[in-house]
């Protein structure tokens, strides 16, 4: 998955002035981003179903294999529309990361749970640190190189996957096709279901409060503090290892301790916190202070829901229940950026982050319902 999103990372930077070269507008720009996370919302719980369905190894794979054929559409394009099939294209292989952690859950106790989903969140991260920068460099030598080297990375993966990964589920964990057909709307029956709904929710409304923040955050620092593209570039990687660290290291540890109810709580509220604060456009140590915050409370929160709505699920239905979770998080993306321009444009610079704050907040005290403990609620999974 490192090698997957490091390739996802040295494309995204690059995105905005490879389209402009074929003369999108910023309307045209910001659709490109949405085309891809449409595609994940509405492919990813058909990937997690095939998963528990043929297996997560041939899924990973596949999906791995198609994405370097998008990579490779975006080095070839030579109009728009050529380019928002390659953005299409990568959107529907990138659904797989509900498989990647069913993986994990699949071969992890639920105790451990929250710490392997910590190293899905931190494989993420450290893709998002290193990608861009790696782009940067091969952008020197026009935009196809790093679609290309990006495209050989996903091969990569794949012959890696192919040569190391076996399957983490037996023919008898396996769903049926009969079963399959019928979570044709698996949406409304995941949120109804007493932890599963909840933690849905909660990563929705996360979602749409974080990727709101991140579409705004350097026209915010642009205006307030005069930033240009590097300052911002380098506070996106200050987040990402500060976030990346926590999840590879201590988030398994402190779920053992504390519980994952009360890592979620502490995360919501101190990402509130944190998002109101920065808002506020303070002195630049106490908004590198606030960002901070924001970062570890994302390694506390993510890893934490991932962990719990994994644990509150049966075994034959993670890849299903866990594509419904990132299929949510495409949506929130698709959603939250345009929030958070909207509050930036008519109301005030800092209102995406004072409106997401206050959501936050909110949202933490409504995480009082989860469960102490993940682990405890396995058994409502099979009873569901």
């Amino acid at each position: 998955m490192f090698i997957h999103l490091l390739g996802f990372g040295i494309i995204i930077p690059l995105l905005p002035y490879y389209a402009e070269s074929y003369g999108a507008s910023g309307l045209t720009v910001g659709l490109l981003t949405t085309s891809f996370s449409i595609m994940q919302f509405l492919f990813a719980p058909i990937w997690g179903r095939l998963s528990d369905r043929i297996g997560r190894r041939p899924v990973l794979i596949g999906s791995l294999l198609l994405t370097s054929l998008s990579y490779v559409v975006f080095a070839v394009a030579g109009s728009l529309p050529i380019l928002f099939l390659s953005r299409m294209l990568a959107g529907f292989a990138g659904g797989t990361i509900s498989t990647a952690q069913a993986y994990i859950a699949d071969t992890t106790t639920p105790a451990e749970r929250t710490k392997g989903m910590g190293l899905i969140g931190a494989a993420f991260g450290m893709g998002f640190i290193f990608g861009p920068a790696m782009g940067g460099i091969l952008s020197r030598w026009g935009y196809a190189v790093p679609a290309y080297a990006a495209a050989g990375l996903a091969l990569g993966a794949a012959a890696l996957a192919f040569a190391k990964l076996r399957e983490s589920i037996t023919p008898g964990t396996r769903t049926s096709k009969a079963e399959l057909r019928r979570g044709a709307a698996p949406l409304l029956h995941a949120i109804r279901r007493p932890v599963v709904g909840t933690v849905l929710l909660l990563f929705f409304t996360t979602t749409i409060c974080f990727s709101g923040m991140e579409a705004i955050l350097a026209l915010f620092c642009e205006h307030q503090y005069d930033w240009g593209p590097s300052r911002i570039g380098y506070l996106f990687a200050y987040v990402g290892i500060l976030s990346a660290g926590l999840q590879m290291g201590l988030v398994g540890t402190l779920a053992r301790r504390f519980g994952e109810r009360a890592l979620v709580r502490t995360g919501l509220v101190l990402m509130g916190i944190s998002f109101a604060l920065a808002g506020l456009a303070p002195p630049v140590a106490v908004f590198l202070l606030a960002m901070g915050g924001i970062a570890l409370a994302s390694g506390l929160t993510t890893p934490s829901l991932s962990g719990l709505v994994s644990t509150a699920t049966a075994a034959d239905e993670q890849g299903g229940i866990l594509g419904i979770y990132q299929s949510l998080g495409s949506l929130a993306r698709a959603i939250g950026p345009f929030l958070g321009g909207l509050a930036f444009d008519r109301i005030a610079h800092g209102a995406p982050l004072w409106i997401a704050g206050a959501v936050l907040v909110m949202a933490g005290v409504a995480a009082a319902s989860l469960p102490s403990r993940a682990h405890r609620r396995l058994s409502e999974a099979g009873a569901a």
